[in-house]
């Protein structure tokens, strides 16, 4: 299942591979503190979602890439829930220059890896009795750019993942 993916990248000689190996939960937390009178209060929802990325790099052109979305939802001035899901995936990356390698691991991976986030999100709030929570795309592309952006204001050379 290997695909060739520069991502806008300049591949070295031998050219660039990109092929997902494996896509997995690595952890997930539901908390629902006022259950069950939460559950008799008019339902006006807020939400706030957290996004974090983070990779680490494995043997070989191995990495491993997280996306966590932590999500709090109140009714009111309660909070209704707590959830909070890490998804996870190993990429084999090969053939990248360095700003090409941090875009595929800052931007790229975690736009593959957000709806597989998404639904363990949905399916946990759900599971907890609450109505789906249908959460918007995410565009990574542009979340990397304003971190790239960022780093560069405080003179950083090159920027660790983005964490929103």
């Amino acid at each position: 299942m290997t695909e060739q993916a520069t991502n806008g990248a300049t591949p070295n000689a031998q050219g660039a591979q990109f092929s997902l190996q494996r896509i997995y939960v690595r952890d997930l937390s539901f908390e629902a503190p006022k259950s069950p009178e939460i559950f008799r209060h008019d339902w006006n929802p807020s939400v706030q979602l957290d996004l974090n990325t983070r990779q680490k790099s494995l043997e070989g052109d191995f990495h491993e890439v997280v996306l966590t979305l932590s999500v709090t939802v109140k009714t009111g001035e309660e909070v209704a829930f707590i959830a909070e899901v890490q998804q996870a995936g190993i990429f084999l990356i090969k053939g990248l220059d360095a700003p090409a390698m941090s875009h595929t691991l800052g931007a790229f991976c975690p736009n593959i890896l957000f709806p597989y986030a998404r639904e363990a999100l949905d399916n946990l709030v759900t599971r907890g009795s609450f109505p789906a929570l249908m959460l918007s795309p995410v565009n990574f592309d542009a979340l990397y750019a304003q971190e790239m952006a960022r780093a560069q204001q405080q003179g950083s050379a090159a920027p660790a993942p983005a964490q929103h």
